[in-house]
């Protein structure tokens, strides 16, 4: 294609995407880390808005908190790499392109079926992190992109046959007009050595995820998890209701040296339903006094009511450190007298009898949970965002769980403190 200037624009493609240069309703790549899909898509929107002034695109993802979650950096890359920054105008929330053009980039989660209409208009939807897409915002979105010679592309990393997009673009019935490959690391001609530094020390020391992080296949379940994927997909969610009473489960790192555990931070609640619901996974690594403020955050985001914080490593240490951070914050004590699977059996059962969903999607801590079998966890290192989980889901359903409740430890009532969930985006 022609730039103004009469040269020919032409970013650098791998020759395994190129069958996606040709027109197509349904555009999608799947692999693994480093396999350069997000360059891909990013490179095709530039010059998409080059080749026709005009265009509109929209970057969605099923969950987006914030632009450095998007793939705007990246679309921000390219058009510097390619030298057009005089023809694109990049906002703090939005790109100009020429003709009048723009590139968007949105969360589905917060579109509701009135407010999808807004992207009639759009010529592109690229979706990012795919596999993360439900089956609604999928079914709203597809129908929304309808301008002639209108394209959907999908970028994505697979974790079970059952998620929407695998179904749509690798089930039995794929639409007739769509074009998809498959890509790993090995296709990508620019593949960084500082990737493959990380691809080889997961393939020494994460070999239970290796394939699915760097071949793209699906992600593993140990022979003999206690969950099982088919059930956490059977009983996730979308939305979550009216919250009776939220907690943050906290499973402490007490080293912040590289190769440390993390420290587990996963927000949990109990509908109005009676049924538990995963809110929302801020596991990190770092210090005491960085996970102490990250739970602090997921404390007051979600409007919890408590932390409820193992002390077997730390012991008075990570009540302490927590209330370095907020005087006063209600923080529960719990103290780990069995092995972790023997705590999770109990969760896992709530999951078996659809008392637990997860809104939205959280690929690290399913990932553990479908690691955990009734020997052990089969996975590297600790499953901190799982017990995180289990803690709180524990103080949730003490009865279910056969925890007993000292009698100085009283259930708080939640009046007048209402749970919104457009407020984290899930």
């Amino acid at each position: 294609m022609n730039r103004r200037d009469g040269s020919i624009l032409r970013i650098p493609t791998a020759k395994i995407f190129e069958p996606l240069l040709q027109p197509a309703r349904y555009k999608g790549a799947h692999g693994g880390r480093g396999s350069a899909k997000s360059w891909f898509f990013s490179g095709c929107a530039v010059e998409r808005c080059v080749q026709y002034p005009g265009t509109r695109i929209v970057c969605v993802r099923e969950v987006q908190r914030s632009l450095k979650e998007s793939v705007k950096r990246t679309i921000e890359d390219n058009i510097r790499e390619s030298d057009l920054g005089s023809m694109f105008g990049v906002q703090n929330d939005q790109i100009l392109t020429p003709g009048g053009g723009v590139i968007v980039f949105q969360g589905m989660q917060d579109h509701t079926a009135e407010s999808i209409k807004s992207l009639e208009g759009f010529d592109v939807a690229y979706v990012e992190e795919a596999q993360t897409l439900t089956g609604r915002s999928l079914e709203m979105l597809r129908p929304t992109i309808r301008r002639p010679g209108s394209e959907l592309w999908f970028g994505w990393n697979p974790r079970n046959a059952t998620d929407p997009v695998d179904e749509l673009l690798r089930g039995h019935a794929i639409p007739k007009d769509a074009i998809v490959v498959k890509t790993s690391y090995r296709d990508n001609p620019w593949f960084p050595p500082e990737l493959e530094i990380e691809r080889q020390h997961d393939y020494k020391h994460n070999p239970q995820r290796y394939a699915h992080i760097w071949e793209g296949e699906y992600e593993p379940q140990a022979i003999g998890a206690i969950w099982d994927r088919a059930t956490i997909n059977r009983n996730r969610r979308d939305r979550a209701p009216e919250m009776t009473r939220v907690l943050i489960g906290v499973d402490p790192s007490i080293s912040s040296k590289p190769g440390s555990d993390e420290c587990g931070i996963v927000a949990g609640g109990l509908g109005t339903d009676k049924r538990g619901y995963v809110l929302g996974d801020y596991s990190m690594s770092g210090t005491p006094m960085e996970w102490a403020s990250r739970a602090i955050d997921a404390y007051d985001l979600h409007e919890a009511d408590a932390i409820v914080a193992e002390v077997n490593q730390g012991g008075e240490m990570v009540a302490n450190t927590i209330r370095s951070v907020r005087p006063g914050i209600r923080i529960i004590e719990v103290r780990a007298t069995r092995g972790k699977h023997v705590r999770a059996e109990p969760i896992s059962a709530l999951y078996g009898l659809d008392r637990i969903s997860h809104v939205g999607s959280f690929p690290e801590l399913e990932a553990q949970m479908c690691l955990i079998t009734a020997e052990g966890y089969d996975g590297e290192g600790s499953p901190d965002r799982c017990d995180a989980m289990v803690w709180l889901f524990a103080e949730l359903f003490p009865r279910m769980t056969q925890r007993e409740r000292p009698a100085n430890r009283p259930m708080p009532a939640r009046a007048n403190n209402h749970y919104n969930p457009h407020r984290m985006g899930r």
